[in-house]
């Protein structure tokens, strides 16, 4: 039986880490339709759900890095836990008051814990083994991750969405009393699931609180102190890499219900169940991009696959019904290996400032709160149709960045473990 500070034992207890922020980030395209019904949002409004969780990444990320390089790893996943589990209890509160800012504040909290959670478990799940598998290891955790991303809307749609949509002629022809009745109804529907979540987060808190886990030190080249990141070319790059293929991923995912509903005339709870199918491809595409990635370089997987986004996008802009839904649920298939490959890509050769590349990746997530308020924007001014064409664009920046790593045969990390 494996000891607590074995790596087995660590890539396991690290890896439920992935499952959990994914589960959390998730529950995102239904809390979108869910509050602008409950709070009686725009699209736009609806989209700085989204905001609220990404922003926290761009704050926080650098301070998370910080943290950890004086504390440890162990310390920021910790703490990152005791955050993600106070902004869970924060929704019972929010849903009383029915209130969207209290909403937004309680997704900031679970953001900033979710912050120290990416900072550490990226960098930490690479040099937990052999550098030249780290990018097969970053994409075997993050399946879990997409696990978590097929479950969350299937669950979120089951035990919040009610399936019940009023009409602005119905709301009108309500008594103030009755539509109150029916907005607070709508919006105490998070409270028990996020009671339960945050009671799951402190568990795994404390458990990890009193686990021993193994120590990894980074080292520099021997030939001296690393460059000032700025220098780092191939980082920054993977940073507007990551900014830009975050911002598509949760423009696709956060409005697919908005979008077959509008497109197709698919009702809420029955888009919940093409969502989950859509992030069962994510999670499949993320075991089967580990496999080929033992085959194909990982640069090349991910000009590939950036491409077949691209045109994928550009065909549920332009495709009627539901063969516009049925091209955005192949998005998910391959959006699934690019975070972890960017990741792995744009931190390779860091050394001792690995922790300090991996605080600009997680910050480039900002892009998630960027790039839905830009497309809730264009929805609200054209179709939500049109506005896909939002993360079309962003995924020829991921193609780039792929490109600029095409040579790049094989990945190694300058780190110590």
């Amino acid at each position: 039986m494996p000891t607590p500070r074995s790596p087995f034992f660590a890539v396991a207890l690290i890896t439920s880490l992935f499952f959990l922020w994914g589960f959390a980030l998730n529950l995102n395209p239904i809390l979108i339709p869910h509050l602008k019904k409950a709070c009686q949002l725009t699209d736009a409004q609806s989209a700085f759900i989204d905001s609220a969780s990404y922003i926290a990444y761009f704050l926080l990320a650098l301070p998370a890095g910080r943290f950890m390089k004086r504390r440890g790893y162990k310390a920021g996943i910790v703490l990152g836990l005791g955050l993600f589990a106070t902004g869970a209890f924060l929704f019972y509160p929010a849903a009383a008051a029915r209130s969207y800012a209290f909403f937004l504040g309680a997704l900031f909290v679970i953001a900033a814990g979710l912050t120290f959670l990416e900072t550490a478990a990226n960098p930490y799940i690479t040099v937990l083994g052999d550098p030249a598998s780290a990018t097969q290891r970053l994409n075997f955790a993050q399946s879990f991750n997409g696990l978590a991303a097929t479950l969350a809307p299937l669950l979120g749609g089951a035990f919040i969405l009610s399936g019940k949509s009023l009409t602005e002629s119905q709301q009108l022809a309500m008594s103030g009393p009755q539509l109150a009745a029916y907005l607070n109804h709508e919006a105490a529907a998070v409270q028990v699931p996020y009671l339960l979540i945050g009671s799951v987060v402190l568990l795994l808190a404390l458990v990890l609180y009193f686990t021993r886990l193994p120590d990894i030190v980074e080292v520099t080249d021997a030939a001296g102190p690393p460059r000032p990141l700025w220098r780092e070319r191939n980082l920054l790059l993977g940073v507007l890499a990551q900014f830009f293929y975050v911002g598509a991923q949760v423009c696709v995912s956060s409005f697919f219900i908005r979008f077959a509903s509008k497109v197709a005339g698919i009702g809420e709870k029955t888009a919940t169940l093409y969502l989950s199918g859509a992030l069962l491809g994510f999670m499949a595409g993320r075991f089967i991009g580990t496999f080929l990635l033992r085959y194909v370089p990982a640069a090349r997987l991910l000009a590939i696959y950036s491409l077949l986004n691209f045109f994928l996008v550009l065909l549920a802009v332009l495709l009627p019904g539901k063969l516009a839904v049925y091209a955005l649920v192949g998005v998910e298939f391959f959006m699934s290996i690019m975070f972890p490959t960017i990741f792995s890509l744009g931190i390779r050769g860091l050394g001792a400032a690995t922790k300090e590349g991996a605080s600009l990746l997680i910050m480039a997530i900002v892009g998630g709160a960027v790039f839905p308020v830009l497309m809730g924007r264009v929805s609200d001014a054209s179709t939500i149709q049109v506005a896909y064409a939002v993360p079309a664009v962003c995924f020829l920046v991921v193609l780039f960045f792929a490109l600029k790593n095409a040579r790049v045969r094989h990945l190694t990390l300058s780190t110590a473990h």
